[in-house]
């Protein structure tokens, strides 16, 4: 018990700031109000370190991928519990899966990505996980605002829709958020 303790220590500190920011992007504004990403994030990480004792993943960028797959089962779980009575699950399934996948993917583009080796592969996913953890510290419009626009991929017309703001406003937040991450990750090479 306290091996398994550890090891969900260990997950949580390390790519929990991951999880929480594909977990934002993909239940996106509307299911935010259902569900708190960062209970998406726990459960994750507790059904992940329940299955590491079990069998353990390789490298860094397997236990990305499984850790992502994970984070999905645990979305589509949520999805079907809130919404048991009226739902085409398999349609819903497709959703979630699909959100996680191209949040994670623009959550990689907002890093210069085109590494190919096991070393600058390692490099890139350990600069991820510093981008992740730097998104949580963004204050909540900015935020929510980033996390729209790069990893949904919304225009910024789109969002400003969405959060009932005018597109200069967002445009601002947007600029204010992406200059912050600058500071905190000046390295990261942002684009």
């Amino acid at each position: 018990m306290t091996e398994q303790r550890n090891e969900l220590q260990d997950l949580a500190l390390k790519y929990r700031g991951y999880l929480w920011a594909l977990a934002c992007a993909s239940l996106g504004p509307g299911f935010r109000n259902q569900l708190d990403p960062a209970d998406v994030v726990q459960a994750t990480l507790v059904k992940a370190a329940e299955s590491l004792a079990v069998s353990p993943v390789g490298d860094e960028q397997s236990l990305l991928a499984w850790l992502r797959q994970v984070l999905k089962n645990v979305l589509v779980d949520e999805y079907r519990r809130l919404h048991r009575d009226r739902r085409d699950i398999r349609r819903e399934q497709q959703l979630l899966e699909n959100s996680v996948d191209s949040s994670a993917l623009g959550l990689q583009a907002c890093l210069a990505a085109d590494q190919t080796s096991p070393s600058q592969a390692a490099v890139r996913n350990e600069r991820l996980l510093l981008l992740a953890d730097a998104l949580v510290q963004l204050p909540h419009e900015q935020r929510e605002v980033v996390l729209q626009r790069y990893l949904q991929g919304r225009s910024v017309a789109a969002i400003a829709e969405s959060l009932g703001r005018t597109v200069p406003a967002v445009a601002g937040l947007l600029r204010r958020g992406l200059d912050q991450l600058r500071t905190l990750l000046p390295d990261a090479g942002l684009q």
